[in-house]
């Protein structure tokens, strides 16, 4: 008998155990990503082709990571910001004296990486044709000249409206800011080379292209870059698979600066400062 009580043990215990978390599965997921694409369309404030100004040159970084501020769909054209569904708002501080980005709290991921995912039950049922993105925070390669030798480096650009920086660092370079900074402001190291500098670009000469800017204007000094799906993303509210939504950047020639020495090599050295770090455009698409 009691030989018979220790095979019944040992056989309940080798009954896999599910518990009811296990048994539900995940409910469907609204998740976004993003995407750096050097050849897409270099775009102005309205969203329209533009060129280099004269006496500027610029160039294509290549994108280590990225953060966004703000994210918001827009059932159309009409739709004024805010009165869209917002699907993201990052922590905030007045820590710094006037409000800003908390960026001791920002969520910064490289490319295809996750940056939200959200139940699609959380989001208004709608057709959404627009994207709105305020982007907050850049870090990339660039190439620099500095005595007639190239060099590369990486640069950390903050973009949104205002942010409150304490200490942040690239590579073994810290940066003490403790205090708010606004839209433009830059850090720069080489990489392996004992130099490293910051900087403010000009205000408001961040280019933030808005094609519905006639309509739906967005505020000044922001980073809301605004995109158009080519086919409305509807929300039923009865989704039982994951819709993944892609955020397309443009950082054709995305990097830009006022030459001294024209020969379109970026020279800080020869007093040639930074005045436009906006991203170019934005393409949204999605699969569901």
């Amino acid at each position: 008998m009691k030989k018979l009580i220790v095979l019944l043990l040992a056989g309940i215990a080798a009954i896999p155990f599910f518990s009811c978390s296990e048994d539900k599965a995940e409910e469907p997921m609204l998740i976004i990503k993003f995407k750096f694409d050097e050849n897409q369309a270099r775009l102005n404030n309205l969203g329209q082709p533009a060129v280099i100004p004269a006496g500027n040159a610029a160039q294509t970084p290549v994108f280590n990571s990225i953060s966004s501020h703000y994210i918001e769909l827009a059932p159309n054209a009409n739709t004024q910001i805010g009165q869209g569904t917002i699907l993201y708002h990052a922590p905030e501080t007045n820590l710094g004296g006037s409000d800003a980005i908390d960026f001791s709290k920002s969520k910064i991921v490289a490319e295809e990486e996750t940056f939200l995912k959200i139940p699609l039950s959380q989001i208004a049922a709608g057709s959404y044709e627009w994207m709105r993105v305020s982007l907050s925070y850049q870090n990339y390669q660039i190439n620099i000249r500095h005595q007639n030798v190239d060099y590369t480096g990486t640069l950390a650009s903050f973009v949104g409206f205002n942010t409150y920086i304490t200490t942040f660092n690239i590579g073994n370079n810290i940066f003490p800011v403790n205090g708010n900074r606004a839209q433009g402001y830059w850090a720069f190291a080489l990489n392996n080379q004992p130099y490293s500098a910051s900087g403010q670009a000009p205000a408001n000469a961040t280019t933030v292209p808005n094609p519905i800017a006639a309509t739906s204007p967005i505020p000044a000094g922001s980073c809301v870059v605004t995109g158009r799906f080519a086919n409305n993303l509807v929300i039923s509210g009865n989704e039982t698979s994951d819709v993944v939504v892609t955020l397309s950047l443009s950082i054709n020639q995305s990097f830009e600066w006022q030459e001294v020495n024209v020969d379109g090599k970026y020279e800080p050295s020869a007093g040639e400062n930074v005045v436009d770090m906006g991203l170019r455009g934005l393409i949204p698409s999605y699969v569901r």
